[in-house]
């Protein structure tokens, strides 16, 4: 199999870190975009010119394509763009004030557009081309208390499965990542949480009771399934990871329809 070149954004840690180093450990070149720089020193200490270590932070458009045109004059290419940055906000709608709203979006959607945007042209210019954007189960589903987040996925999920509509033609493939819960740093130090109200202390306790309990898989755990979707022809518009994020999906699915359907009369109606 020909090697295949990769720009990948929050490769300090994470998803993006264990993505990096699988792509590397099998003779792959990665571009390895990080706020921090010196987060990426081992990387390239032991993996040496296949990998190029970039210091980004993805809310800057004219850094990020900066960046991605750095990495394509260096690699002489790019196969695959992947759209990892982005942070956990942990609030109810109303505790979320407007900078940590704009703050979330900022990240995790402009981040991603910013990334798209600066990569399409050459994606273009090649005939080919696959992006891969972590959204979340959150993407497809909500969970309480991490509005904010919830629709800065949405918001991902619209424009990514409009984007493949756009560009399949011109040889790009888009697949969007929807992991359900994994150890990453989500929920550590990168995430924000808003001042609580005690209003919604009763619901905090649902939520740490229905979700605070269930064991989290290892980011590195889903290396295989990343690199098995973008060796494939056929990649898909859309991956879950985690082995019951299939089954939620179902669950939440098959009750809006029901929602659907036993309003259908008043749909029709109008």
């Amino acid at each position: 199999m020909v090697s295949k070149v990769w720009f990948i954004t929050g490769t300090s840690r994470g998803f993006g870190r264990a993505w990096t180093e699988a792509a590397l450990r099998r003779g792959d070149k990665v571009a390895a975009a990080a706020r921090d720089v010196q987060t990426l020193a081992a990387l390239a200490a032991e993996y040496g010119s296949a990998v190029l270590p970039l210091a980004l932070d993805v809310t800057q458009r004219d850094d990020v394509f900066s960046a991605i045109e750095r990495a394509a004059d260096h690699f002489g290419r790019l196969d695959v763009v992947t759209c990892n940055a982005g942070y956990g906000l942990f609030a109810t709608v109303e505790e979320t004030s407007e900078a940590a709203a704009r703050r979330q979006f900022e990240t995790n959607f402009f981040g991603a557009l910013w990334t798209l945007q600066a990569a399409l042209p050459i994606f273009r210019r090649q005939g080919a081309g696959h992006f891969l954007v972590v959204s979340s189960l959150a993407g497809v589903i909500t969970f309480p208390t991490a509005g904010l987040y919830n629709a800065s996925k949405w918001a991902v999920e619209g424009l990514c499965e409009t984007l493949a509509k756009e560009t399949e033609d011109f040889g790009i493939r888009t697949t969007l990542i929807e992991p359900g819960g994994y150890a990453t740093d989500w929920r550590g130090s990168s995430a924000h949480h808003e001042p609580r109200m005690p209003a919604y202390d009763a619901l905090r306790q649902k939520v740490a009771s229905a979700y605070g309990g269930r064991a989290l898989g290892a980011p590195e755990a889903t290396a295989q399934a990343v690199l098995r979707c973008v060796d494939d022809e056929s990649p898909p518009l859309r991956l879950l990871l985690g082995e019951s994020a299939l089954a939620t999906v179902k669950k939440v699915y098959a009750e809006r329809l029901a929602i659907w359907d036993a309003w259908a009369d008043v749909s029709a109606r109008v």
